[in-house]
């Protein structure tokens, strides 16, 4: 009952759901794939084609154990098994995530997408303060990362690389990207400093910072984000600095301290019905958590007060009692209240007239 999910060069990833109900990805080296088969038309041996390309996975496997972290997809286990006309074929049993769409990224709420950005930051500053010494991925794609309940995880770890450059002047030591480059010291100790956390902090910011961060964020945020996305893209900062950032943006969002001095204050009166919704009326809005209607999340009633007054079509608003990642409310925006129907889950607040 697996289902082909897609494959690379070397490995191939399939979908199976357990006996239990849970979905999991199985991991293999692809028989047809590109490795093994330019591999088997140079050296004509299958099997030690096979075993060449296996240790691609097997790296990955045992990296995948020894860098365990929340932002790491999860190794559940491994088999062997005689496949073909070749004896202990390996495969890998993950934690199963969706690939990274960043066309679709783009169109989701600021707030999933600053998650993101964060579970990257946090990753990021495991990898330079790991067990292992400091990890740089040598291939940074959004290919090379799943999202699993909305959590940025890495899950192809085989071209990761665990020593820093060996130098011997810091002429050594340039950092090479498409469009910028940098030169970082030699140390005393003939390694070039920091390049596997610089270079893992630079793609983080040409493939995911500068398109994710700023864009739709709360005004009052706007100058702390676009100076991590600057600081990052100077390479000024450290994963340190810049996870202590990040982190910040984080509790400045979620205790609400962003609206301070924020909010208007309108004045306008909406009148409370709870225990109601209106399923109808809805306009759209973006980024929307709903594509029928206009879902937003919000701190406080003060803030959905404000959202209402701030959209020349709102009239009334519903809280729910949902929440998002940080706990903020999700409230749906109307431009009218042509019926209002009982719902135990749901409090509407209805424009007093002009």
């Amino acid at each position: 009952g697996a289902q082909y999910v897609g494959s690379g060069y070397t490995k191939t990833v399939y979908r199976v759901r357990l006996p239990g109900g849970a979905a999991v990805a199985l991991k293999a080296v692809d028989f047809s794939g590109h490795d093994l088969g330019s591999c088997v038309r140079e050296f004509g041996a299958r099997r030690g084609c096979y075993r060449l390309a296996a240790h691609k996975l097997l790296k990955e496997m045992v990296l995948l154990e020894r860098l365990r972290h929340p932002n790491v997809l999860q190794l559940y286990g491994y088999c062997y098994q005689d496949s073909e006309d070749i004896p202990d074929t390996l495969t890998t049993i993950t934690e199963l995530g969706a690939p990274v769409e960043m066309i679709q990224l783009l169109q989701t709420s600021w707030e999933d997408r600053f998650r993101i950005c964060l579970s990257l930051g946090r990753l990021l500053h495991h990898l330079a303060h790991s067990p292992l010494g400091s990890v740089t991925l040598l291939d940074f794609r959004p290919r090379q990362f799943v999202l699993v309940d909305g959590e940025l995880k890495v899950t192809d770890l085989d071209d990761a690389r665990v020593e820093e450059t060996r130098c011997t002047s810091s002429s050594d030591c340039a950092l090479e990207f498409p469009a910028r480059n940098f030169s970082l010291p030699c140390s005393a100790q003939g390694w070039c400093e920091g390049m596997n956390e610089k270079r893992n902090l630079y793609n983080a910011y040409r493939f995911f910072f500068t398109y994710l961060l700023p864009h739709s964020a709360p005004s009052s945020l706007r100058p702390l984000l676009d100076s991590i996305v600057n600081a990052t893209g100077e390479l000024a900062w450290g994963v340190d600095e810049t996870l202590a950032q990040l982190e910040k943006v984080l509790h400045l969002y979620r205790s609400g301290q962003y609206l301070q001095n924020a909010t208007t204050g309108s004045g306008a009166e909406y009148r409370r019905i709870p225990g109601s919704t209106v399923p109808q009326d809805n306009y759209h809005c973006w980024p929307s958590y709903h594509h029928g209607g206009c879902l937003l999340s919000v701190f406080n009633l003060a803030e959905a007060v404000d959202v209402c007054e701030s959209h020349a079509q709102c009239r009334a608003f519903v809280l729910t009692n949902q929440t998002t990642w940080t706990g903020r409310q999700l409230v749906f925006f109307k431009s009218g209240r042509s019926q209002v129907v009982p719902d135990p889950n749901k409090t509407t607040y209805v424009r007093a007239l002009d």
